[in-house]
C-alpha cells in the first residue's frame, strides 16, 4: 500500500512538473487542528455503557492510542475487551476548513455501520453529531459525541442519542487519562 501512496505523489509532481505548474500547496493546520492535538498520545481508558433501560450498565477498560496524519487528522485506535468480546475502534478527526466544521469518522469491530461526523469545537469541548441506528430498535436516530478535555491530561467522551421526546440521552461515557 505505501508503495502506491508514494507512486502516487511522485505522479502528480511529476505531472505538475512537466506542464510548467506548480503544485498545490498543503492545507496550513488551524486552530481547530491545534486543539486536536491535545488528543494525541496513549491513554489508558475505561467506559460505562447502557444496554438496555433497567439493566446494569456494561463497564470496560482499555487503550487509545491517537497519533496526527499531516498535521491535518487524528487517527485514534481505541482498543478493550466488552463482556469477553475484543473491540476494537478506529476514529479519524480533522477540520474541514470549507465546511467550517470538525468532520471525522467512527468505526468499530462491533457493528457494520460508518459513523460521519461533523461537528464544532466550543472551548474545550468538541461535539460531533451523526446518525446511526438506535441499538434497541434499529431505527435510524440522531447521536451526538462531546468530548471535553478536564485538563491535560484527561478527557471525558459522552455519547448519547436523540429521544423521541426530542432531549438528548446519554448511552456511554468513556474517561481517558494519559499513560505517564
Amino acid at each position: 500500500m505505501r508503495v502506491f501512496t508514494v507512486a502516487g505523489v511522485v505522479a502528480v509532481v511529476l505531472a505538475f512538473s512537466s506542464v510548467g505548474a506548480e503544485p498545490p500547496k498543503p492545507p496550513v493546520p488551524q486552530k481547530e487542528h491545534e486543539w486536536l492535538k491535545q488528543l494525541e498520545g496513549q491513554w489508558e481508558v475505561e467506559s460505562e455503557g447502557v444496554t438496555e433501560p433497567g439493566k446494569p450498565p456494561v463497564k470496560c477498560r482499555g487503550t487509545d492510542a491517537a497519533r496526527s496524519l499531516g498535521g491535518l487528522w487524528l487517527v485514534s485506535e481505541m482498543k478493550a475487551t466488552v463482556a469477553d468480546v475484543p473491540v476494537t475502534g478506529v476514529m479519524t478527526l480533522g477540520y474541514d476548513a470549507q465546511k467550517k466544521k470538525v468532520v471525522g469518522t467512527w468505526v468499530c469491530s462491533m457493528c457494520d455501520v460508518l459513523y460521519k461526523y461533523e461537528g464544532a469545537l466550543e472551548g474545550q469541548t468538541l461535539t460531533l453529531e451523526t446518525e446511526g441506528p438506535n441499538p434497541s430498535t434499529g431505527k435510524l436516530v440522531k447521536m451526538r459525541d462531546v468530548i471535553e478535555l478536564k485538563d491535560k491530561d484527561t478527557k471525558v467522551l459522552t455519547s448519547s442519542m436523540l429521544g423521541e421526546d426530542g432531549k438528548w440521552v446519554p448511552f456511554m461515557t468513556m474517561t481517558g487519562k494519559r499513560k505517564k
